[in-house]
């Protein structure tokens, strides 16, 4: 009943199938005939033309030549108020293909899974036997194919997928006779298949069709993996791979097919990086140097041509040659061969011969920017190698910066895309790198290979950022995106150093490495505020690196100084290593003196209260540690001297510094500082009223009081008197004034 009902539907689909057809014949005829008429101009309408323009042009001879330059201004004028035709994005001419054609390509797919089921069923049923199995699918195969051949006059791209589908039954075929069926030996396998592909890429070019002998590459570079019995034989592979290539080489070379360069240099790309990983051996190096001599002359076609490089073409000059690099060095690293920078430099050479031959011909356009870019990225990388830097983390981040100059050259966003991609990976490669820190205990200071390749790519990344920074104005759309590779890149700059300098000072105590780690910090902060200008880094994160510059001097006094004090009067830190410290008070003061006044820092007030709190907190831990280290012999006495300190000596700090800020607040009339000196006197009299006068003997609670009230009494003084000063300043510029009127 079911094979009853799906022939009924078959007869249905066939006779709407050809109602349409004929339908869609008599509308191509009607077109034809319309666009034949409109076309076939009368030649009495040819005499009028004629004569109208013959006249048009005594009249123009007429003209004054002052009103033909304006007519011309004119002209010129209304041309360059046209709007500029928007470049299409290279994905637009495959998105117009799948929507075109994305019915087609779903209906040869879902025939030749229809197929497939078909057969299936007709196996389960026992109908048929393997060998007739086989030849069923060689001639369904061979019938969809002659299809293809009769539509292909009408209907090009149609005729291409439908060809292309009767090529993948082909291959499909073919390789199940083999697995499934052992019908075959494999090289008779393996013949059938590469007769398939010279057959199929024979047809693509008398068809004058890109789509055809994409599907006969795909197909060409899968048919070894159809036949693969799990023995290796690369040797047999690679120089099939190579006649498959060449073949390619020669049809885009004769029909200017670009895709299919690509495609055969993904596919062979694959192949080598996995014979390379599988099995490292001295003969893939040959091959390496083949397909790469292959993928450059394809890359450099159209420059020889016509002295051009297009998108594509550079594309596939930048990753033929790093891929290269990447598998020839993998192979000289892991058999230690030596030495291993010898393929880079001799691609720079490669590449060096067409940079001097554009720069002979005074020619200093985008070949010879991207030659440039070229030579300088293998010379680099060769040095790189030299090091014993990490293979993948130089080579892609030398080529991150390739992309980059690239993009800045010649404006295609291709590289810019292809930036944004690879920039992430660098950094994933980056901390792997970083991992060989942990685990190893004798790495030299700087020379070590960890730190080495940090150094390549943080030149990278400078490089990086500073063609970012000419190129902002010309992204607008992607500043965000922009702004995090350069916060991610300053990251890893501080990484790098913290990391390398905690490695080698890991053998002192934790104490010691948390106060240097944060003097590292803090004078890293302190460089990119020095250079602000330089690095153009924007006011709101200046504000931003001078708050965390105020938090991190908090916490290297409040935290880690005060956990280094302890372990100098135990001994286990030396009292010189105190005084290391000491250097955060460069970066404080001066962002203080000469940064926050010609920076947007005081725009918010909230700013005001943060600086002085971080000079409030700091000076008082100062000058606490000082006192416990000068008195204190040991632990206990220590806690004494510190309870000392805190009840006797810090309200007089406190009094002394409030009556810093009040006095600041007048003189600069700066209300913020007011209330900042009023606060802490506030907050000093509450603690010695509340806490400290009870903790404290007679003679030290007298002389607390008398010591207090002398300091206020002189603050309130000085106050009353810089007052009057400041009335009587305002007080004779107001006499002058009505004195001048």
């Amino acid at each position: 009943m079911n094979e009853f009902v799906a022939v009924i539907i078959l007869i249905i689909i066939f006779i709407i199938f050809n109602n349409l057809n004929t339908k869609i014949r008599k509308l191509e005829k009607e077109i034809s005939d319309l666009n034949y008429k409109i076309n076939k101009t009368p030649a009495p309408a040819e005499a009028i033309h004629k004569k109208t323009s013959t006249e048009e042009a005594m009249i123009q001879q007429q003209i004054q030549p002052h009103q033909v330059i304006h007519e011309d201004i004119k002209q010129k004028e209304r041309t360059e108020e046209l709007p500029t035709p928007e470049q299409k994005d290279w994905l637009t001419p495959v998105f117009d293909f799948l929507k075109q054609n994305a019915l087609t390509i779903v209906g040869i797919f879902t025939l030749v899974l229809g197929i497939g089921y078909f057969v299936k069923y007709a196996i389960d049923k026992n109908w048929i036997g393997e060998t007739a199995r086989a030849a069923i699918g060689l001639c369904t195969g061979a019938g969809i194919i002659i299809t293809g051949h009769f539509l292909r006059k009408n209907y090009t791209t149609f005729a291409s997928i439908i060809t292309g589908g009767g090529i993948a039954v082909l291959y499909f075929t073919a390789t199940i006779a083999f697995r499934e069926y052992h019908l075959f030996t494999q090289n008779t396998a393996f013949f059938i298949t590469a007769l398939i592909t010279a057959a199929s890429i024979l047809l693509s070019y008398y068809y004058k069709s890109e789509v055809l002998i994409i599907f006969s590459l795909i197909g060409g570079f899968a048919a070894p993996l159809m036949i693969s019995t799990g023995q290796s034989n690369y040797l047999f592979l690679f120089i099939y791979l190579t006649l498959l290539n060449i073949g390619m080489l020669t049809a885009s070379f004769l029909q200017h097919w670009k895709s299919v360069g690509w495609t055969a240099y993904l596919f062979t790309t694959a192949y080598l990086f996995y014979w390379t990983n599988e099995s490292t051996e001295l003969l893939s190096i040959t091959f390496y140097l083949i397909s790469y001599v292959i993928f450059y002359v394809f890359a450099l076609h159209d420059y020889f041509r016509k002295n051009v490089l297009s998108t594509s073409d550079i594309l596939i000059l930048a990753l033929a040659n790093f891929s290269s690099v990447l598998g020839l060095l993998y192979i000289f690293d892991t058999l230690n061969y030596e030495p291993p920078i010898i393929f880079p430099l001799i691609f720079a050479a490669v590449n060096s011969i067409l940079l001097f031959r554009e720069y002979g011909q005074k020619s200093f356009g985008i070949p010879y920017s991207v030659f440039a870019g070229l030579v300088t990225s293998l010379i680099t990388t060769a040095i790189a190698i030299q090091f014993k830097t990490h293979l993948i983390t130089s080579i892609w981040a030398i080529e991150t910066t390739l992309l980059l100059f690239i993009w800045k050259k010649t404006g295609h966003n291709i590289f810019r895309i292809f930036f944004y991609i690879l920039f992430p990976m660098v950094m994933i490669a980056q901390i792997v790198t970083w991992t060989e820190y942990f685990g190893t205990n004798d790495f030299t200071i700087v020379f070590n290979p960890p730190f080495i390749t940090s150094s390549f790519t943080i030149a990278s990344i400078i490089a990086n950022l500073y063609l970012l920074r000419n190129t902002k104005q010309e992204s607008k759309p992607n500043n965000f995106v922009e702004d995090l590779i350069t916060v991610v890149s300053y990251g890893v700059i501080y990484i790098t150093f913290l990391l390398e300098i905690t490695y080698h000072i890991s053998d002192m105590p934790w104490e010691a490495i948390t106060s240097i780690g944060l003097l590292f910090t803090i004078y890293y902060i302190f460089i990119l505020l020095l250079f602000r200008k330089t690095l153009n880094i924007s006011s709101d994160i200046q504000t931003v690196l001078i708050y965390l510059l105020f938090i991190l001097a908090t916490l290297n006094l409040s935290v880690s100084v005060s956990s280094i004090v302890p372990a100098i009067l135990t001994k286990r830190l030396h009292l010189s290593f105190y005084l290391l410290h000491l250097l955060q008070w460069i970066p404080f003061i001066y962002v203080c003196f000469r940064i926050i006044p010609t920076s947007e820092f005081h725009k918010r007030p909230i700013s005001y209260w943060i600086m002085s709190l971080a000079v409030i907190i700091c000076i008082s831990y100062e000058f606490h540690h000082s006192y416990v280290l000068m008195v204190s012999n040991d632990i206990p006495h220590s806690y004494e001297t510190s309870e000392h300190f805190n009840i006797l000596y810090l309200p007089i700090l406190w009094t002394i510094l409030a009556s810093v800020f009040i006095y600041i607040g007048l003189k600069k009339d700066i209300q913020e500082y007011n209330k900042i000196g009023f606060a802490l006197v506030g907050l000093m009299v509450l603690k010695l009223y509340g806490y400290d006068v009870w903790q404290m003997d007679n003679i030290s609670r007298i002389s607390a009081f008398i010591a207090l009230g002398i300091i206020l009494l002189l603050s309130s003084f000085a106050f009353q008197r810089l007052k009057n000063i400041i009335r009587n300043m305002v007080d004779k510029k107001d006499k002058t004034e009505e004195t001048t009127d």
